[in-house]
């Protein structure tokens, strides 16, 4: 057997309105994209009328990109940095106090590559209170970042990362717990 990408059809896969989709398009180019907008108060206005729950405190910085913010919920007190993708074709939860450093990428689609055509597989992503996700990482799609774990810088993660608990490498092993010193 040989890849078939003629035979792709992810037809049962519907992620919302078209027109809304289209809509969304040119406002995550806009409003999120969009390097010269510093305001992370008008990026999470934007977010919130396109369906996002998002609580307070919540700071995004400039350049990051949204798949579908209805498919998105954020706790309060989280970071999202620069060129962060959160591409949610799932369902993806953000929980308080977690940090998404700079380049991040959160994925919620794969393809499955032992059929010829290539089907879409998706999944939610949960990452959990006090998660870090460090700078240049990937998250993939069913994975669980439980509390307070920590991705190191550039790995990935394709498997649920324990509480307390720091990863690295591609794929992420633990390399460590995280102890968190009391002020």
């Amino acid at each position: 057997m040989k890849t078939d990408l003629a035979s792709f059809d992810n037809s049962w896969y519907s992620p919302g309105n078209r027109g809304k989709i289209l809509f969304w398009f040119f406002f995550n180019a806009f409003f999120l994209k969009n390097s010269y907008n510093p305001f992370s108060g008008l990026k999470i206005t934007v977010l919130k009328l396109f369906g996002a729950q998002i609580g307070k405190g919540v700071v995004i910085k400039p350049s990051i990109s949204v798949k579908y913010p209805w498919k998105l919920k954020i706790g309060d007190y989280t970071w999202i940095g620069e060129n962060v993708w959160i591409d949610n074709l799932d369902e993806v939860t953000i929980g308080s106090h977690v940090c998404i450093s700079q380049g991040a990428l959160i994925l919620c689609g794969n393809h499955n590559f032992k059929k010829p055509s290539f089907d879409l597989i998706i999944k939610p992503i949960i990452l959990e209170d006090g998660v870090w996700i460090g700078a240049n990482s990937t998250v993939t799609q069913g994975v669980i970042c439980h509390s307070h774990s920590v991705l190191s810088v550039q790995s990935l993660a394709n498997k649920n990362l324990e509480p307390y608990s720091i990863y690295q490498g591609i794929p992420a092993i633990k390399i460590r717990e995280r102890k968190i010193d009391e002020a």
